[in-house]
This record gives C-alpha cells, structure tokens and sequence, in this order.
C-alpha cells in the first residue's frame, strides 16, 4: 500500500526531473545565458563603442533660403525693403466680380484672370488673391486684402516654385 509520504516523494522527484529536462532542453536550443557565460570572468572586454554619425538636415539652412531670395529680387529688379509707390487704380467693377476670362491690364500689359479665391481668411478679413496668367503663360497672382483694397494691392510672379513681388504703378480693368 502506498502511504501518503510515499506519494509526496514521487511527486516531488516527478517536479525535479522535469525542472532537470527543461534545463537541458534550454541549455540544446539556445545554449548559456551570458550572465551564465561571463559570470565568473572578470576580465571581459567590450567592443568600444561606434561612433555617432551626425544627422543630415533636409532641406536648406534659413541663411541659404535667404541668400536665394535676395538674388531672385535683384533678378527681377524687386527689393523687398522698397517702399510702395503709389498705385494709379481704375475699376469699372469690384474686384470681387472679377471672373475667369476677365482681362486686367497691369503697367500697359494685358493679363487674363484664371481664378478669384480667399487666400488666407483671418476672421474680420479675408486676404484675396486673383489668379493671372499671359499670353506666354506665366503665372502671376495679384493679392489683397478685402477690407484694404488700395492700400494692400500687390503683384507676385511665379518664378520656379516661388511667388517673388514685383512693383506696379498702374492697373486697371
């Protein structure tokens, strides 16, 4: 007859033979934890560490984004500390009744109007761009604000991926 002690003894070395076989099996498979491999050893060298590789900023620095648009400016004869001169207006409708087709003439050149849309509305005004193009199909846009119209009246030619300001002394439509 088997006595409860005796029980609790084939129990106990059942749970010591697995814990043994689950040791070898770890041990076959992935071999020695490192804490195991150089827990004894002293003398253990690292590999010094790599060094540190300096990321790369995308795009171009502020100072090159400004030296650009200073030549763009002396390109095009346009100088952005310039003051505004004085622009001769003659309207024969609002600019909000501008629609694609219409034609403005701007210092003696004629353009064709593309589009009329709120550029940036900035709650109690709206800042408006027209959107032009010539007969050689440059793109131009003509910007405003709606509250301002007189005072705030500029030109922007497109130039590569740039809206660069150009001056005006007269336009009409």
């Amino acid at each position: 007859m088997v006595t409860k002690k005796s029980a609790k003894k084939a129990k106990s070395t059942k749970k010591a033979e697995m814990r043994v076989r689950e040791e070898v099996k770890k041990e076959e498979e992935g071999g020695m934890s490192l804490d195991d491999a150089f827990g004894d050893d002293e003398n253990v060298e690292y590999a010094p560490s790599k060094p540190r590789k300096d990321k790369k900023k995308q795009g171009m620095s502020e100072e090159e984004i400004e030296s650009e648009l200073d030549e763009i400016e002396v390109k095009s004869g346009v100088s952005s500390d310039e003051s505004r001169a004085p622009v001769t207006i003659k309207v024969s409708k609002p600019a909000s009744a501008l629609k694609k087709g219409d034609r403005i003439r701007i210092d003696g050149k004629e353009y064709l109007v593309d589009a009329f849309t709120v550029l940036i509305d900035h709650g109690t005004t709206k800042e408006m761009v027209v959107e032009l193009y010539d007969e050689s199909d440059r793109d131009y846009q003509l910007r405003y604000f709606d509250d301002q119209f007189d005072t705030t009246l500029e030109l922007y030619e497109l130039q590569e991926i740039l809206y660069v300001k150009k001056q005006m002394k007269s336009i009409e439509w």
